[in-house]
């Protein structure tokens, strides 16, 4: 599995913005925040992964 420019740019921004989404309930705790972390932070991280470890091609 090779990613394109327009697939890595689609993983960077659901990256940013599932981390910052799990940073700020993280922060707030407010009541079922666990759940609310666990579901944005899954996708930042497999985003992450996928972006670490998966090879580009040249665009």
């Amino acid at each position: 599995m090779t990613l394109t420019p327009l697939w890595a740019t689609g993983l960077l921004l659901v990256m940013v913005f599932c981390g910052r989404q799990f940073r700020e309930n993280w922060k707030a705790q407010e009541s079922g925040w666990v759940r609310r972390a666990w579901s944005w932070g899954l996708p930042a991280a497999a985003a992450f992964a996928v972006l670490a470890f998966a090879p580009f091609t040249g665009g």
